[in-house]
């Protein structure tokens, strides 16, 4: 565990060997939170990760390597990271100054720090937060015109999208922790465009939609709002997050008052909590059209112009049930960048969310909704890579998708890297197909 590796960047070096692999996603630099424990019957506790281990935090503390942070009690009586973030993100900043001096090579209590880690995997990772509200947005400039050619040519995106920040309210208890599995819906669709009336069976067109997810650390008094130059200090850190689609079921329902059962059965998120402090180096400019609409007031911000967006790269990963037993690797079949494909800003997506006073807790998940990119292979969901359907995606063995089928496994990968500096890494959102269905 002490060996050192001599790692691609000429930043700090940690004595746990793998963090300074130059692909290791989890180098010092990272250090994301977590709620994990190391067995079904175990307790769940807090951790960072660091290489390929996990740290566990109360076990730090309670042998006197970390100190001045009860909110790690209450963290661990939650199960969750609420308390850790719900006064900002002073306390969780402090805490990852610890853990860097502690983690960081040459520190004095290696031995000591080496008995509080733990494999990642042989653990077992939850659900950061308790979700109280789970917000999805429309952020993707790209996304709504490619789906909305498909639906209305005519005006592919509504005239709303470049004046503010699109969402809708999703549900919170369905979402679950990377590698549950995905229950396939049930629901009324029609069965073709020309038919008038619906049937009642499993979706024929599941979908997924690469996101990312925003977790709120100090919320707002109802009645206020928070300020575009003021949401960075109201975020504890980010995620990857997938929302699982029925574009048939959804397509039936969404008018008039938008998504219901075809998005609500199942979300998946990455378990591991990226701060804010770990991704600073790489806050960028959003790629806007030069054309684009100017913001109003209460979404305008010099500082979130040339700073508001993160370059994050993202692709999507598909394993076939086929694919599994040729013994073939997932293949990748999109890939996104955060900076590029996101209209709007995390802050404005904040503020337009409070604008009306609406109060933000501790906890609560918003998602950027779909991100596509400009080009062919950089679609965020199916339903945009196979144009509706029509243009079935052709795998490397042979097969064909338009839509997700049983026993199909899709994960989302990301990462941030300047040349060859760290690589910081947002573990894996990973979700597989099963045929269930809900009996009636």
């Amino acid at each position: 565990m002490t060996i050192h590796v001599t790692s691609a960047h000429t930043g700090r070096q940690s004595w746990v060997a793998e963090a300074n692999n130059a692909d290791c996603g989890f180098p010092l630099e990272n250090l994301p939170f977590c709620i994990f424990r190391v067995a079904p019957d175990a307790e769940p506790t807090v951790g960072v990760g660091i290489g390929d281990q996990v740290l566990d935090l109360m076990a730090a503390q309670n042998r006197g390597l970390i100190s001045g942070h009860k909110h790690l009690e209450s963290c661990v009586a939650e199960r969750a990271l609420n308390a850790l973030f719900s006064e900002g993100g002073e306390h969780a900043r402090d805490l990852r100054k610890q853990l860097i001096e502690l983690l960081e090579e040459g520190a004095s209590e290696q031995r000591l720090t080496g008995a509080c880690l733990h494999r990642i995997d042989k653990i077992e990772l939850g659900i950061p937060f308790l979700i109280g509200d789970y917000t999805d947005f429309l952020a993707s400039y790209n996304h709504a015109f490619n789906v909305g050619m498909l639906y209305r040519p005519q005006s592919p995106v509504l005239p709303n999208f470049t004046s503010m920040p699109i969402a809708y309210h999703a549900r919170a208890s369905s979402v679950v922790a990377s590698g549950e599995p995905v229950f396939r819906p049930q629901g009324l669709y029609r069965p073709s465009h020309d038919s008038l009336r619906p049937i009642f069976g499993p979706t024929r067109r599941l979908d997924y939609e690469l996101e990312f997810g925003i977790f709120i650390g100090k919320g707002n008094i109802r009645g206020t709002s928070i300020a575009v130059d003021d949401a960075q200090a109201h975020i504890a850190g980010f995620c990857l997050l997938n929302d699982w689609s029925a574009r048939d079921i959804q397509a039936w329902e969404t008018q008039p008052l938008g998504p219901f059962i075809g998005k609500n059965f199942c979300t998946t998120i990455s378990a591991w909590v990226v701060t804010v402090d770990a991704l600073a180096p790489y806050r960028t400019a959003l790629a806007r059209n030069d054309e684009a609409e100017p913001a109003f007031d209460y979404l305008a911000s010099t500082s979130d112009v040339h700073n508001g967006a993160l370059a994050i790269h993202a692709e999507v990963r598909l394993l076939t049930a086929t694919m599994a037993r040729q013994g073939l690797p997932a293949q990748i079949i999109s890939n996104a960048l955060l900076s590029r494909d996101s209209y709007w800003t995390f802050a404005q997506m904040i503020a337009q969310h409070t604008i009306n006073g609406c109060n933000l807790r501790t906890g609560d998940l918003l998602g950027t909704g779909t991100l596509s990119g400009p080009a062919e292979g950089t679609q965020g969901c199916l339903l945009e890579l196979t144009h509706g359907g029509k243009q079935p995606l052709v795998l490397g063995n042979g097969e064909t998708r338009t839509f997700l089928e049983d026993g199909d496994e899709v994960s989302l990968i990301a990462y941030c890297r300047h040349g060859d500096g760290p690589k910081i890494g947002f573990g894996e959102c990973r979700g597989k197909i099963n045929p269930k269905n809900i009996a009636i």
